[in-house]
């Protein structure tokens, strides 16, 4: 890397993770360009070059082996590879990213911390969310004070649709990344643990609502954190009605807002970093504050806009000048022990 050059990047894995959450914001920040593509899917291999012209195609096998030549690698593969695969990018020299779920188990992590350690190279982990408009409006709620002191925080993330038996998240087994624990779940406990710092896990219910299936579709888990604060985690494919996306219950006042945030769907028809309203939410969509007990409305407040690209701005600091990873890799790894715990109560 030259100084003021975009960083070189190579992106594994081009399916939903690489194709949406990775190269719009790749592509959409002069400090990176992306250099090469690796997808092994011809259907996926024809829409990089559409969208990426200037990047290379190739297999995996052979990015990992130019990898001296990036400056980052973004691994938005299935977690059952991410410790292989960080540890040769890393030992090559270059930066990693790694799209959430972390890895499997509580060892991959610390291996690939380990060889990050040893290569002096940044790490982090994808966890978009934190930068959700909905969940930046509750950090900044909490933070304020304006909730008084938190006892208890709800966090729902809950869809509806057709099993993914003919994708990788369904068809690998918890012991290897799989399963709505993983995939979801990782999201919620992050942002539980950031909210509310270190945790206990003390309740675990995962179950296959339908049937061939490698792992889980519908999960609640309840954390005790270090601070007092009871979080409450709810995440499932086949919800056919939805609670809220946030219900956060203080001695002061209290939060509820419904819905997703809306970054993921302009995402998926194209809608990248820099369109008009990326990233904001409509007001009939805003949460509402205050204590429901008839004497006075409760309050919308704006959801603060999204900010997904704020992740790279921050890798890109991090790679060029030294500062902080938008996410430690060490904060990952307790979201994967909460998660393995589970399923260690939870056996298959």
């Amino acid at each position: 890397m030259t100084n003021g050059a975009p960083l070189r990047t190579g992106i594994i894995g081009f399916g939903l993770a690489g194709r949406v959450f990775h190269a719009p914001f790749l592509a959409t920040n002069p400090a990176f360009t992306i250099s090469a593509i690796a997808t092994g899917d011809p259907e996926r291999a024809a829409q990089a070059t559409a969208a990426h012209p200037d990047a290379a195609i190739m297999s995996t096998d052979a990015l990992l082996a130019q990898a001296a030549d990036l400056d980052l690698v973004v691994l938005a593969s299935p977690p059952h590879v991410h410790r292989e695969q960080a540890v040769a990018a890393l030992e090559a020299g270059a930066a990693v990213v790694i799209d959430k779920p972390f890895v499997p188990t509580v060892a991959d992590a610390e291996a690939i911390i380990a060889a990050a350690e040893a290569a002096q190279r940044p790490l982090t982990v994808f966890q978009n969310r934190r930068w959700d408009g909905d969940f930046r409006t509750v950090r900044t709620l909490v933070e304020s004070g304006a909730l008084g002191t938190v006892h208890r925080f709800e966090s729902t993330f809950e869809r509806f649709g057709a099993p993914k038996r003919d994708q990788w998240q369904g068809q690998i087994s918890p012991a290897q990344g799989g399963g709505i624990l993983f995939d979801l779940g990782s999201h919620l406990i992050d942002q539980a643990l950031t909210l509310f710092g270190p945790a206990t896990l003390e309740v675990a219910e995962l179950r296959a609502v339908r049937d061939g299936l490698g792992s889980e579709d519908d999960a609640f888990v309840s954390l005790r954190h270090e601070s007092g604060v009871r979080s409450h985690l709810t995440m499932s494919r086949v919800a056919a009605q939805s609670g809220p996306r946030f219900r956060v219950l203080g001695d002061a006042s209290g939060y509820t807002v419904y819905g997703l945030d809306g970054q993921e769907p302009d995402l998926k028809v194209g809608r990248w970093p820099g369109s008009d309203g990326y990233g904001e939410t409509p007001k009939a969509q805003w949460g509402l504050l205050g204590v429901d007990n008839g004497e006075q409305p409760l309050v919308p407040v704006p959801t603060e806009q999204g900010a997904y690209p704020d992740f790279y701005a921050q890798v890109a600091a991090s790679i060029r000048d030294g500062a902080p990873v938008p996410v430690d890799a060490r904060h990952a790894l307790e979201t994967v022990r909460i998660i393995e715990q589970a399923h260690a109560l939870n056996p298959r």
